[in-house]
């Protein structure tokens, strides 16, 4: 079975996941594209700083690459943005608590400081949370593609339930109220 088998079709949800890729990922290639106009030095870890958060040539071309992968999630949209929204906030995590703890050692060679662990951090959360938007709560509307996912008979017994009352409305007569027997 594959990913997309598994995942329903959203349906409003997608705007969410698509304007939340398309700031994460613009922020990032913009941050990306500054570093390659600085043309720094690949492992630099001393010095460069752009908008606040000290960079080098690899990091920017982290930031490039995470970017586009976030666009690309924009132009897929639906699920398929949700999923690379948690995916790349989950890497963002990550990256920022090994980043918190290879601070000032030789490791660092991204050239990471303390804003870019914060940064890292509050994007990994953004991202994260614009992935999970609409999937992950305890109180999802019936009519949410992730409850219908989730609770697939009760969904079912609805929508049947809907069909048979569209069909009950549709037998009335046209002001919309039972005569009975007319005598």
């Amino acid at each position: 079975m594959k990913l997309h088998d598994e995942l329903p079709t959203d349906h409003k949800l997608a705007q969410v996941y698509r304007w939340g890729a398309a700031f994460c990922g613009l922020v990032l290639l913009v941050f990306g594209c500054l570093g390659f106009a600085d043309r720094l030095s690949p492992f630099n870890t001393h010095g460069s700083h752009i908008a606040g958060l000290s960079t080098n040539g690899v990091l920017s071309l982290r930031s490039v690459v995470f970017g586009l992968v976030l666009i690309g999630g924009v132009i897929a949209g639906g699920n398929v943005a949700s999923t690379v929204n948690m995916g790349v906030g989950a890497h963002f995590l990550l990256s920022g608590y090994a980043h918190l703890f290879i601070l000032d050692k030789p490791a660092n060679f991204l050239g990471f400081g303390m804003t870019n662990v914060v940064f890292s951090f509050v994007m990994g959360l953004v991202v994260v949370t614009f992935g999970m938007y609409g999937r992950v709560t305890s109180r999802l509307p019936h009519d949410n593609p992730y409850w219908q996912r989730r609770h697939p008979r009760q969904a079912a017994r609805e929508a049947a339930a809907r069909r048979a009352a569209v069909r009950a409305r549709a037998s009335l007569p046209q002001g919309g109220i039972s005569t009975g027997n007319a005598r």
